[in-house]
């Protein structure tokens, strides 16, 4: 028989005792710290969830949305855009005018337009984009009447009265696409008619008839000639949108090169305001300017004048 099993029983008791109480005080402790941290759990998850709820109400939202990033600013527009115009252009007409050698300086500035029209102006416009290409065109006839100075025909008078006519189309390519900025470069040509008719007046100057006869004017004093000619053109174009329904435009042409006419230009920009979904309005100033010389005849004039268009999109 073991000796501890009689010496010590009382020692032996009390270490199986206090051996049992450190397990159990352990085992309390671990169980207090369990719930302690599921306490600090759950009500952490309570936080947070009433934090989601609350985060949702609007005036939170629109406190804390961050800024969308960079690439959403490009929004690129649907893939089809369609638009039928009818433009308004009151372009005067100023410049050199030369029928069969005789210079007839035009001054008709646009304020004066509506009491120098022999005829209404016609102009249409229409504009097709499919992606990145487009498609455009437009035109305009004006007819007007004058009285005039003629300086190499002894300062005689003269009525005259001008038909001018273009009609342009231009394929172009979006170099930037979206929905709050475009740019676009063209190419195309612009079809151009001009006539002019002297009806010119005998000042009663001794050497008018002599002069008369070196230029050619018949006996009616009567003269006429008209010219059609296509010039080339490149250009670009672009808007940029500074609110919703407005943006700036603005587009720029130059052509010729001597095919036809030496050199002509073309400079418009101004105010976009989208009135509907289908229906937009432009605002601006238009600019066109001529240098085309054929024998006896040159056309070294500008229309000038605001422009107003007035366009259904589809």
């Amino acid at each position: 028989m073991n000796r501890d099993d009689f010496t010590f029983p009382e020692l032996r008791n009390r270490k199986t005792s206090t051996d049992m109480k450190r397990q159990h005080n352990d085992a309390m402790n671990r169980s207090a710290l369990i719930g302690q941290l599921a306490c600090r759990f759950l009500l952490t998850t309570i936080l947070l969830t009433a934090s989601t709820v609350f985060s949702g109400t609007d005036a939170s939202d629109k406190k804390s949305t961050p800024p969308p990033p960079l690439s959403q600013w490009c929004q690129t527009p649907g893939p089809v855009e369609i638009e039928i115009g009818i433009p308004g252009w009151m372009s005067g007409m100023s410049g050199d005018f030369t029928v069969r050698g005789i210079l007839a300086p035009l001054d008709i500035k646009f304020i004066d337009l509506l009491k120098k029209l022999d005829e209404f102006p016609f102009v249409l416009a229409a504009y097709v984009r499919y992606n990145r290409w487009e498609f455009f065109a437009d035109g305009q006839y004006i007819h007007l009447g004058d009285s005039v100075t003629l300086p190499g025909l002894l300062f005689s008078r003269a009525d005259i009265e001008v038909a001018s006519g273009l009609a342009e189309a231009f394929v172009g390519y979006r170099v930037i696409n979206c929905e709050k900025a475009s740019l676009s470069l063209f190419a195309g040509g612009r079809y151009n008619y001009m006539s002019g008719d002297l009806h010119i007046f005998d000042n009663g100057d001794p050497r008018f008839p002599v002069l008369r006869q070196q230029l050619g004017i018949p006996d009616s004093l009567r003269v006429s000639e008209s010219k059609e000619w296509v010039d080339p053109v490149i250009g670009m174009g672009g808007k940029v949108r500074v609110a919703k329904p407005v943006a700036i435009y603005a587009k720029g042409d130059v052509g010729g090169f001597g095919v036809a006419s030496d050199f002509t230009w073309q400079a418009q920009g101004g105010v976009e305001i989208q009135l509907a979904r289908w229906l937009k309005s432009k605002i601006g100033w238009r600019y066109l300017k001529y240098d085309y010389t054929s024998g006896g005849f040159s056309n070294q004039t500008a229309l000038n004048g605001p422009y107003i268009e007035t366009a259904i999109t589809f």
